[in-house]
């Protein structure tokens, strides 16, 4: 089974811009995230004089930054083209496990776009921020969050919930819930507090207080919040259907 670190430290941000616009956009976002670093082209690195944020202004190619940035930041917030930073990032990238959060604000500050790890890495949440310090408009694309409905990947990770299941049934398990079939939502422990979204929770997902109460056959997947132990053979009983959550053990319900 695999579970998703879960990071307790304040993310590590940066701040990239190579145009005077972007400097510009970069500028006023730094103003309201004083924590981020910027790293921007030498020739515009004066915009940022009056800024208390670290600044890095090279004089070379912006390609060569990459490596250093995947290597020392959790979100790498670009004002720069989409497709001029997919190129960039494109032969850094490895899993959305170890990725950062990749976000592209377009050069006049309107829209603000997750590019990679948008769920694990926490780009969708960022992006979210970012688009309401600038008066901007956030662009996801993110099934679960258009439709505003349970991550299955990272639910509960805000309350240090680890999910436990093959990558095959998150995958398998995360179809069925986008697409609006029936899933059982069984919470035998943890906190209450984790759906976090404004809207309510979709109708096609049905909250069980035990596993013993879930009629399986008239579910598509299960989402079980337990620390009881699972045994092979239910995990076989249910072969992509379900995933497992663990809260701490003193957030027992």
């Amino acid at each position: 089974m695999s579970s998703a670190p879960i990071t307790t430290e304040a993310p590590r941000v940066c701040l990239v811009a190579i145009t005077k616009h972007g400097a510009a956009q970069a500028a006023r976002l730094a103003a309201d995230l004083p924590e981020a670093d910027i790293c921007t082209s030498a020739k515009f690195s004066a915009v940022f004089a009056e800024a208390s944020n670290t600044v890095r202004a090279y004089d070379g190619a912006l390609r060569d930054e990459i490596g250093p940035l995947f290597a020392g930041y959790d979100q790498i917030i670009f004002f720069v083209s989409l497709g001029a930073v997919v190129r960039l990032i494109a032969p850094h990238l490895r899993s959305k496990d170890e990725d950062p959060g990749i976000i592209v604000v377009d050069d006049a500050g309107q829209y603000v776009i997750p590019v990679l790890s948008g769920h694990v890495g926490g780009a969708n949440e960022w992006s979210e921020r970012v688009a309401d310090l600038l008066g901007a408009a956030p662009v996801l694309t993110t099934a679960s969050d258009v439709g505003r409905t349970i991550p299955v990947d990272i639910l509960g990770r805000h309350l240090g919930w680890k999910v436990e299941a093959p990558k095959i049934n998150i995958t398998r398990v995360s179809a069925h819930v986008v697409n609006g079939e029936p899933i059982a939502f069984v919470q035998e422990a943890g906190s209450p507090d984790w759906w976090t979204r404004p809207t309510p929770l979709p109708d096609n997902i049905h909250r069980f207080a035990r596993f013993d109460d879930v009629p399986l056959d008239r579910y598509a997947a299960l989402l079980w919040v337990t620390h009881a132990d699972v045994t092979a053979e239910r995990w076989d009983a249910l072969t992509e259907r379900l995933v497992v959550y663990r809260p701490p053990q003193d957030n027992a319900a």
